[in-house]
């Protein structure tokens, strides 16, 4: 390897995931506390106008990076200053073009998606957090390259507490989507202060025409995916927003926020570890199944069950606390963003696979299909089942998986029956047992917690009697990487 040996890689991995894990567990679920709190103080109509305002940002942060991030992420030999500087260089014109663009665009953003004043300037902070987070690039790319995310999750631990402590406040004293705009602007102002301690470069601008060049040649594909996983997301979501009402909205992003939970908690950690980490093993197969093999075992481990059990309690969770029955309309939507998932568990650590090895067409030809498969099969549902139909048709298009399991392998060998397996039988068990003990039992906040204990026990339980073998090796591997 041109600059971490495999060994290096597999104790900085298993660190890394042990850094993020255990440094942003906490943090992120004191971010999903807050956010359950903010649903209590806000209406689902202003947060339903936080969802869509935010979902206009991403579209422009789309135009900020052409794949050039990635594509440093992602290349075989060492960075040069030239590399560095070209991309921020470029990075920050298109950025620069963006927020001119989005300043530009107010007056019809506000009249498109009827903005009160609240909604115009969330929009325009968010637009200037959107500057401060362009600015974050080089230095996160650093620390990501060197798989040094025992530093990298310290900014994230500042803006996360700056975002929710900020929101929290001042929802809890009347500020509404205002609560939203001071939020974000100090996140992003921390947030960039934090990284340039942490990871501090010879900033400086310029263009090589030779960098940009073996640059775009990755980036360039790979942000076409980018693009059309944009306009299969979050224009998608610009379209309903046009077409539901601000409660619809708000009632589709708090079930997906639920069911997305331990895909935020979990998965996101171990995907910003794999692709750098996939990246310097792809020359090394062999070695880059078996890593495959323990991402996929570790996101089905916690997520499947995470997810069944967070679909099954809630009903009994709003009975319980009768505030939060407002979301009851959710619950419906909550059972299929739910599998999907549960699926995307498995899908988005093998595209992210094909994505460190260059193998990047193979996923634009995956996102078209998805694209496509969004925009017609969604508003089919939405016209049978309402604003439930996103959810429902997010379920059928996940099933796709099964393609993605195809596809990679032909170009990596690895497993995954018995990876996926385990987990899977353990869950069900522990949703029949989870789903009879609640009906009968769950009447009161401590019976929840005992129903949550009684599932837990029985997935842990099931997965010792199905996969012992397994879990021990994997804890022997982590003990012997942790010690050095």
């Amino acid at each position: 390897m041109q600059e971490i040996d495999i060994a290096t890689i597999k104790n900085r991995s298993i660190k890394g995931v042990f850094s993020l894990v255990s440094r942003t567990f906490l943090i992120q679920l004191i971010g999903q506390i807050v956010t359950f709190l903010l649903t209590v103080y806000l209406t689902p109509g202003d947060y339903g106008l936080f969802f869509l305002v935010s979902t206009v940002m991403i579209f422009f942060a789309y135009f900020s990076d052409i794949g050039l991030a990635a594509a440093l992420i992602q290349k075989k030999d060492e960075l040069t200053l030239e590399d560095l500087r070209t991309t921020f260089t470029i990075q920050q014109i298109l950025v620069l073009i963006a927020v001119g663009i989005g300043l530009i665009a107010t007056p019809f953003i506000t009249k498109l998606y009827s903005l009160n004043d609240q909604g115009t300037q969330l929009y325009i902070a968010l637009l200037i957090a959107f500057f401060f987070s362009s600015l974050k690039t080089i230095p996160s790319i650093l620390l990501e390259r060197s798989l040094q995310f025992n530093k990298l999750v310290i900014p994230d631990i500042v803006e996360t507490l700056a975002f929710n402590v900020t929101a929290l406040i001042l929802a809890m004293n009347g500020f509404g989507v205002s609560s939203f705009t001071y939020a974000v602007v100090l996140r992003g102002v921390l947030g960039l202060i934090a990284v340039s301690i942490i990871s501090p470069w010879k900033i400086g601008l310029g263009i090589s025409k030779k960098a940009a060049k073996n640059l775009l040649s990755f980036g360039v594909p790979f942000q076409l995916n980018s693009l059309l996983a944009l306009a299969k997301d979050n224009l998608f979501f610009l379209y309903l927003g046009a077409v539901l009402s601000p409660s619809s909205l708000g009632y589709i992003g708090v079930a997906q926020k639920w069911a997305y939970i331990p895909l935020r908690l979990i998965m996101d950690n171990l995907i910003r570890i794999t692709f750098p980490s996939f990246s310097r093993l792809a020359h090394s197969p062999e070695y880059l199944g078996k890593a495959i093999e323990k991402t996929l075992f570790s996101t089905a481990f916690f997520i499947f069950p995470a997810v069944t059990g967070m679909v099954i309690l809630m009903p009994h969770f709003m009975s319980i606390f009768p505030k939060y029955q407002k979301w009851e309309p959710a619950l419906f939507s909550l059972t299929f963003f739910g599998i999907n998932a549960i699926l995307s568990s498995i899908s988005t650590p093998l595209t992210n696979a094909l994505n460190a090895i260059g193998k990047i067409k193979v996923t634009l030809y995956l996102m078209i299909f998805w694209t496509i498969a969004t925009w017609i099969i969604t508003p089919l549902m939405i016209n049978f089942y309402g604003f439930n139909g996103v959810s429902i048709a997010s379920a059928i298009i996940s099933l796709s998986f099964v393609g993605v399991v195809i596809l990679v392998k032909r170009y990596i060998s690895f497993s995954i029956f018995k990876i996926i397996a385990y987990p899977f039988i353990a869950t069900v068990c522990m949703g029949i047992v989870l789903s009879v003990f609640s009906n009968y039992f769950v009447t009161n906040f401590f019976m929840m917690f005992v129903s949550i204990a009684l599932g837990a026990l029985v997935y842990l339980g099931g997965m010792y009697l199905l996969a012992a073998t397994m879990i021990k090796a994997d804890i022997q591997m982590i003990k012997e990487n942790l010690r050095k």
